[in-house]
């Protein structure tokens, strides 16, 4: 099942990033790279940080195939299906919890602590996200006032819980994704946010 979502996962940035790209009104060439870029960013910074090289792409290139047969496909179908932004929206935030569960779950395997994995799944929620958003001149949602993060932080910690209780690994994966990208659907819906941070010297 990890491998299965793991792939679920990639194919869901990889959209995620090419319809960012159609926003900018991107090339070809450009849509299709950042769309990899949003799907391979999070996870190899994670292998990088924990020192799980060669990066998961390099070992199994099914990955990178994926996110460039994927990118194709969604640059194909946007030219005749205009994608409503909400689907942007939904692609970005269930990707955010996937990554960042399947972050944890990598970082345990490899006989990390709590520290380290829920650090871990966080970044591979949002540095894919925060690559696209750099790339293609917006400013990262991390950076923004939005619950983002924080999201990705709370699915890590539920499943970091399940783990340590002995609860079925796939039980505690779908739980921790389920609540995490309700969270954050919710949080968008009701515009909930952390309170900003306002330092103006006089």
């Amino acid at each position: 099942m990890l491998y299965w979502l793991d792939l679920f996962g990639v194919s869901v940035f990889a959209i995620s990033g090419v319809l960012a790209a159609g926003k900018k009104q991107m090339d070809p060439f450009g849509a299709i790279i950042l769309g990899i870029v949003t799907a391979l960013g999070g996870g190899t910074l994670r292998d990088l940080l924990l020192g799980s090289t060669p990066v998961f792409w390099v070992i199994n290139p099914t990955y990178i195939i994926l996110s460039i047969v994927t990118s194709f496909i969604t640059l194909l179908i946007s030219n005749k299906i205009k994608f409503p932004y909400k689907v942007l929206v939904v692609a970005d935030a269930f990707g955010l919890t996937l990554f960042a569960v399947l972050g944890v779950q990598k970082s345990i395997m490899l006989g990390h602590g709590a520290w380290i994995s829920i650090i871990m799944g966080m970044l591979s929620g949002v540095a894919g996200g925060i690559t696209r958003d750099v790339l293609s001149n917006e400013i990262p949602l991390i950076f923004r006032k939005e619950l983002y993060a924080t999201i990705a932080l709370l699915s890590g910690i539920l499943f970091y819980v399940t783990e340590s209780l002995n609860i079925s690994t796939n039980l505690g994966m779908i739980l921790s994704v389920l609540l995490g990208f309700g969270l954050r659907l919710f949080a968008l819906k009701k515009k909930l946010s952390l309170p900003r941070f306002d330092y103006r010297k006089e």
